[in-house]
């Protein structure tokens, strides 16, 4: 089939935009005969996923935009329709951040909604990307909507989906939504004002003052020790990194009995231009939290609570005994949240389970071993989280934690997601506890180590923009340097994954591309898998060791992340440089250019 012409792709994009400067910008570059910059913004529309959208703001099919959100919205709203006999009861929650056109996003959203008298519970004010699915729990509504770009520059934004289950979209979903935005191209109308106006107000719903006070009842009921929060002496110090965190913060750190942190001025209001970071993402460690090391030095506090701008995640930094601070990582808090709730529920009698990617510390999954509570991985995602939880509650287990290695960490049960809010109020109450021992956090940190082993990583990635080179490396992993034929029809050759990796036995290999798994009686992979993405996975006899090889969704990138445990960090760090040069060799990372 023939490529369309750009010209008769940006026409067809300027008939559809309203918005006079977009479709301007569009125009001008028809004029100035720009073809570079009008294929990179009208040829390849934006792809609605099960993250829903995320992408720059700005005019063309490949740009978040009025127009770009209301065909998102369109293509929701007759998916529904269609798949949910009860929508128009249910209704539809809407909630957005503070982020340029992120107002303008969610009113033109609810006016699609509400123009087939669908029911729309719709946010006023900034909220956290959490309150929206705990909303949608407590309304039973069919889906959430918010629009957020989460912890992206401020060039970007997103459209986020929840499922009636108040989980993130997975698939067939997905797939279903994107194709009824295919079909519903022309806008059915362009309207801002609809969700004000008095004619729809027996739809529109705006519970906020109500939510807010059930969400924060719900973070309090995660709480032990009260008294003891209310009296200690440990001094936290948060910033809400330029986003909309504040309000939420302040009630969670309330709801548990806390006095008030102290706050990092110049961070601490919305603002979409993040004028303080290039990248408002509190994992990126000390860097970011310069200025919250200078607010809790001033102040005399030692511990940072960062959220990222939609207050979906956390990250934390501490002060040590010798002055200088150190910022946990996502696996690392992760472990610390997990053995803290274990300690909270092991007495309960309850069935526990805990949950984490499968791209996270196995030490958890350790941790679950030696105390023996229930574990499961997932692939990558809070949206597999967060519905893995589910299932294992329907199976009458209580999953009061799981959590993955971005900072993202799912405390109680009454949400399906990641939590930012509810996970800084756990760690302050912790830090409590802890100085009731005079220890901190990082003390507590390295007790799991002595006790479980002490789990080190090496994370990182491949650069390869050539998709042949990427699926021969992937191939030669699976099927070895001379591919030989199988004698099994479900594989293209004859399985030959490397033996070892730096003398160290493989003992396990899991291959999600071609739904392949040595440990279980058919061979089948549990976990979902995906012909369209690369994804194996290897643990090897020795030191916990597991090593994971992954494309990237978004970039050009082959992921690694390699973990093992040691009975002391300078073991780790010597047998991780092992399998490290292992895996180069026995991968043949060289003969495919990788290391560059």
């Amino acid at each position: 089939m023939a490529t369309e012409d750009i010209y008769s792709l940006a026409g067809k994009y300027c008939q559809l935009e309203q918005d006079a400067s977009n479709k301007e910008f569009i125009q001008n570059l028809c004029k100035e005969k720009n073809n570079k910059q009008l294929e990179a913004l009208v040829r390849k529309p934006l792809t609605f996923g099960t993250a829903g959208l995320r992408a720059e703001m700005g005019p063309g099919f490949s740009r978040m935009n009025g127009l770009t959100v209301i065909q998102a919205s369109q293509g929701l709203c007759e998916y529904l329709l269609e798949n949910d006999p009860e929508v128009k009861t249910k209704g539809v929650v809407i909630g957005h951040d503070h982020r340029h056109h992120s107002e303008s996003f969610a009113r033109l959203t609810a006016a699609i909604f509400l123009s087939k008298g669908i029911r729309v519970i719709y946010y006023h004010k900034f909220v956290c990307t959490p309150f929206v699915p705990f909303t949608v729990n407590q309304y039973k509504t069919s889906c959430g909507i918010m629009i957020t770009a989460s912890h992206n520059p401020k060039q970007y934004n997103g459209y986020k989906v929840y499922w009636s289950n108040a989980c993130q979209i997975i698939p067939p979903i997905d797939k279903g939504i994107a194709n009824k935005i295919e079909e519903n191209q022309i806008p059915w109308l362009w309207d801002e004002k609809m969700v004000d106006d008095p004619k729809y107000a027996n739809l529109v719903l705006d519970p906020y003052d109500e939510v807010i006070q059930k969400y924060q009842s719900c973070i309090g009921s995660l709480a032990s020790y009260k008294e003891d929060n209310q009296n200690t002496n440990v001094k936290f110090c948060y910033t809400a990194m330029h986003g909309v965190g504040l309000p939420f913060a302040r009630k969670s750190f309330e709801s548990f009995g806390f006095k008030p942190f102290e706050e990092v001025d110049q961070q601490i209001e919305p603002d979409p231009d993040f004028p303080t970071v290039e990248f408002p993402n509190p994992e990126e460690g000390k860097g970011v939290l310069d200025l919250s090391i200078e607010k809790a030095n001033a102040t005399g506090a030692t511990v940072i609570l960062a959220n990222d701008p939609d207050a979906d995640r956390l990250a934390i930094a501490e002060k040590q005994k010798d002055g200088t601070w150190y910022s946990f990582t996502g696996n690392q808090i992760g472990v610390i949240l997990g053995s803290y709730t274990w300690e909270k529920f092991k007495n309960t009698g309850k069935k526990i389970a805990m949950v984490n990617s499968t791209v996270s510390t196995k030490m958890l999954e350790k941790i679950a071993k030696v105390e023996n509570f229930h574990f499961e991985e997932t692939l990558t995602g809070f949206k597999w989280i967060g519905n893995k939880a589910i299932d294992l509650r329907k199976e009458g287990y209580t999953v009061p934690f799981g959590f993955e290695e971005a900072i993202g960490f799912m405390c109680g049960e009454f949400i399906n997601d990641k939590d930012g809010i509810s996970a800084l109020a756990l760690v302050a109450e912790l830090a409590a506890q802890l100085a009731k021992k005079n220890m901190n956090i990082f003390d507590y940190l390295n007790s799991l180590y002595k006790k479980y082993g002490y789990f080190m990583c090496n994370n990182y990635y491949f650069i390869c923009h050539e998709q042949d080179v990427i699926n021969a490396f992937f191939d030669n992993i699976r099927y070895g340097d001379e591919k030989q034929p199988s004698d099994n029809p479900s594989y293209d050759y004859k399985l030959n994954y490397p033996k070892e990796f730096g003398g160290k036995k493989v003992c396990y290999v899991r291959d999600l591309t071609i739904d392949y798994d040595s440990a279980t009686p058919d061979h089948k992979a549990r976990l979902p898998t995906s012909k369209s993405s690369q994804m194996i996975t290897f643990k090897l006899d020795s030191n916990d060791c597991a090593i994971t090889l992954r494309t990237s969704g978004t970039e050009p990138k082959i992921k690694y992340y390699i973990e093992l445990s040691g009975e002391s960090k300078e073991d780790a760090e010597k047998e991780l440089k092992v399998v490290f040069d292992g895996m180069i060799s026995a991968l043949n990372v060289r003969k495919y250019n990788l290391l560059k």
